[in-house]
């Protein structure tokens, strides 16, 4: 279906667009969904969004008085459209929203401008695309009419039901909460209007909690992975490295988890190493230039876990035909890193190989292998079979703390992982090496052996943003974030956590490396650490390109590539990296004094496009501000949904101990309360300041504490107290707790 977001997005990437063309584009065949397509383009008109040609070509007015934003509300109602980073937020007042929801596209006109530290108002003209087709409700009778009612705060409107759906009435003992369809968004004088689709039953019921959270995070699978079909691979030349031992690090448990790539070491006789990184060969097996597989992979952009499972964004046949399998020969893309005696990267070269897993390493491998109190004996049990790989196997761990050690010198952030206590949340808390949202690397950890693929594979990621940036192609990344300082205001509210004296800089800032290691505790330190990392701000995708106008062209960036069974970020840099071995030109013209492009020493040589027209022409569809905007809003609403499947299973756990007392440590402060870390259960709750029935307690926001009038008693971060559990609410995550 398309929106009037995708109708802009065509006819922006054209100088003129024929109606035809467009409903080509569209794919629009049907009468009735032309006659939509005719309301909104003359809608799109009126507006002076697009404007139709003498030549009855469509094309899109430049300079007009509309901005693209996201609306964003809150719980209390207060609405903004976000247009993006370094442009202030315009403020939405509720009657000037037209039905436009929290998370919805749309284009806003300013009515009012800003001043002093006010938000400019604005008003929204157009809905350009609805982030929500399915809302979670409690359906409610009103004046004999039924309605969905959003268990949302930031949607304000409610959906009128048909009469049968009545018997979903809410029941508080149940707390059933239904899944509503929306057959016709709110418009004008007329109600939205929809359909319940699904009874979930939460009380006392976990089997509902995952459907729950991923419709709350608006994540629906309504497409079928088996329609992107395997792709035979074509015989090329490539590089036979099947002789050669290959190894795959996996700490994952499920059977579904995403495919992760095999590092093989090659040591020199002068103390040089070649490290070779290989990928699975998606780039060759997904159909990347096929509209349909494209259509369906925008609907899921990423695999995500499913407590004790996992759902891909990639079908079964592909992972099928593409997983390194020990024993098994494979088609694989590959990065070559040549290091000096210090482990520095020296020179690399990309390749097509065709390779062959030799060991899959465990985290019984890793703790094994880093426990030993000596390298010449092997007495383990678990290091016994694997006797003839080990010297490869400390080699590349060397490597890989060797790399991590760079990185922290560079000024880049360590912390580690938070403990998980509930079961059914493993697959949660392994470590993902390809998250790049966090701007910080979580801690080399003997017990994952995912967190020693990550130093390595970051290298591999920003080796190609160096190649692809020199040859001024584009890919999508993140940028690598440098030294972060913490301000000296918030290092006093964290004075109860520090152990020794504080020393800042000119500036009054002091390093997040500084600050952890500044305290001894170790359960201080633990909830230092989740301080920090509210700290950090998650990392946007970008797209990256070599411009001269674009002023982070300079910035450091990471392009992601290595698993590309992970996301859809990786295999379209993937991809990238396929056609410039396979089309990129070699020289300037007809081969002559051709040079190997895939090569580092090649970069300062190449003064010509390495790619063709048409080849352009596809990575254009692939490498855009649409497909970016796009990737973001999918990656936004995972994070969300692994937050809330965390949070959930934390609720669940403390129902089933409610009337319990246990001992905790107050990890914020606010105006309205405190939220305590129970450790011993690994789940956070808040006492609430109307439970404080024996003072008046005021909130000291320059210390972070709430004192009381009379008896001066405070509460502040790292204060050890003892809680009870009294009450827990599943539908909004949330434990209360009283001091006892």
């Amino acid at each position: 279906m398309f929106s009037s977001s995708s109708i802009i997005d065509n006819i922006n990437q054209s100088e003129g667009l024929e109606y035809k063309k467009l409903c080509r584009l569209l794919k629009i065949t049907k009468k009735s969904d032309k006659e939509k397509l005719d309301i909104a383009l003359t809608a799109l008109e009126k507006l002076e969004i697009i404007n139709k040609n003498k030549d009855d070509e469509y094309t899109c007015i430049k300079d007009n008085d509309h901005f693209v934003a996201k609306i964003r509300c809150s719980s209390k109602g207060y609405c903004f459209a976000v247009r993006g980073k370094d442009k202030e937020d315009i403020y939405i007042r509720e009657n000037l929203l037209n039905y436009a929801w929290n998370g919805d596209k749309v284009l806003v006109r300013i009515i009012k401008e800003g001043y002093r530290r006010r938000s400019p108002e604005g008003i929204v003209d157009c809905i350009l695309e609805r982030s929500n087709q399915i809302l979670l409700s409690k359906v409610e009778i009103i004046n004999n009419d039924v309605y969905a009612i959003p268990i949302d705060d930031r949607i304000l409107s409610k959906i009128k039901l048909p009469k049968e759906n009545k018997k979903f009435t809410f029941n508080p003992d149940n707390k059933n909460i239904v899944k509503v369809e929306i057959d016709r968004f709110p418009i004008g004088q007329e109600e939205g209007l929809g359909h319940v689709i699904q009874e979930l039953n939460l009380n006392n019921n976990e089997k509902y909690d995952t459907d729950f959270v991923l419709s709350k995070s608006n994540i629906v699978k309504s497409y079928n992975l088996n329609h992107i079909e395997s792709k035979k691979i074509e015989q090329r030349e490539r590089i036979d490295l099947t002789d050669k031992n290959s190894y795959l690090f996996s700490s994952w448990n499920s059977n579904n988890s995403p495919m992760l790539p095999m590092i093989q070491i090659e040591q020199g006789k002068n103390e040089s190493t070649k490290l070779w990184i290989h990928t699975n060969n998606l780039a060759e097996r997904v159909d990347l230039n096929s509209k349909k597989s494209l259509e369906i992979l925008f609907k899921g952009f990423e695999s995500l876990p499913l407590l004790n499972d996992w759902q891909n964004y990639l079908s079964e046949a592909i992972r099928n035909d593409s997983e390194f399998k020990v024993g098994e020969k494979n088609e694989a893309i590959s990065l070559c890193v040549h290091l000096n005696i210090d482990n520095e990267i020296i020179d690399w070269s990309f390749h097509l190989t065709l390779v062959k897993c030799t060991l899959i390493v465990g985290s019984d491998h890793t703790e094994a292998l880093l426990s030993r109190k000596s390298k010449s004996r092997i007495t383990s049990r678990v290091l016994k079979p694997i006797k003839e790989y080990i010297d490869d196997l400390d080699k590349i761990l060397e490597i890989s703390c060797s790399l991590r050690q760079k990185h922290l010198l560079e000024g880049k952030v360590e912390i580690p992982a938070p403990v998980n206590k509930i079961e059914g949340l493993e697959e949660f808390f392994i470590h993902n090496p390809a998250e790049y949202s966090k701007g910080y690397f979580e801690s080399l950890n003997k017990e994952d052996c995912q967190t020693y693929l990550s130093p390595i594979l970051y290298e591999a990621n920003l080796i190609w943003f160096k190649h692809s940036n020199q040859y001024g192609l584009k890919s999508a990344g993140y940028i690598s974030n440098g030294i972060d300082y913490i301000n000296a205001n918030e290092i006093i509210k964290y004075s109860e956590f520090i152990d020794n004296d504080i020393e800042l800089n000119e500036d009054g800032n002091l390093t997040f490396s500084q600050v952890i290691k500044l305290c001894g505790d170790d359960n201080k330190k633990r909830i230092l650490h989740k301080l920090l990392i509210n700290e950090f701000n998650d990392n946007e995708i970008r797209l990256i390109s070599k411009n001269p106008d674009n002023d982070e062209s300079e910035k450091l960036f990471i392009s992601p590539w290595t698993i590309p069974g992970f996301d859809f970020t990786n295999l379209i840099n993937q991809y990238s990296i396929f056609n410039m071995i396979i089309n990129g030109k070699k020289s300037k013209k007809n081969n002559i004094n051709a040079i190997n492009i895939s090569e580092r020493k090649s970069l300062d040589l190449v003064n010509w496009d390495i790619f063709n027209s048409p080849i352009l022409k596809n990575l254009e569809i692939l490498f855009n501000n649409f497909v970016i905007d796009k990737l973001n809003d999918s990656k936004y609403k995972v994070n969300q949904y692994k937050s809330n499947i965390i949070n959930i299973k934390k609720v669940r756990k403390a129902e089933k101990l409610l009337g319990n007392t246990y001992s905790g440590f107050i990890l914020s402060v606010q105006t309205y309360g405190f939220f305590v870390e129970i450790s011993e259960l690994n789940v956070e709750g808040l006492v609430h300041v109307s439970t404080l029935n024996n003072d008046w307690y005021e909130y000291r926001s320059r210390q972070n504490l709430l004192i009381g009038r009379k008896s001066k008693k405070s509460y502040k971060v790292g204060d050890s107290i003892e809680v009870k559990i009294i009450k827990v609410d599943i539908l909004k995550y949330q434990i209360d707790l009283e001091l006892t």
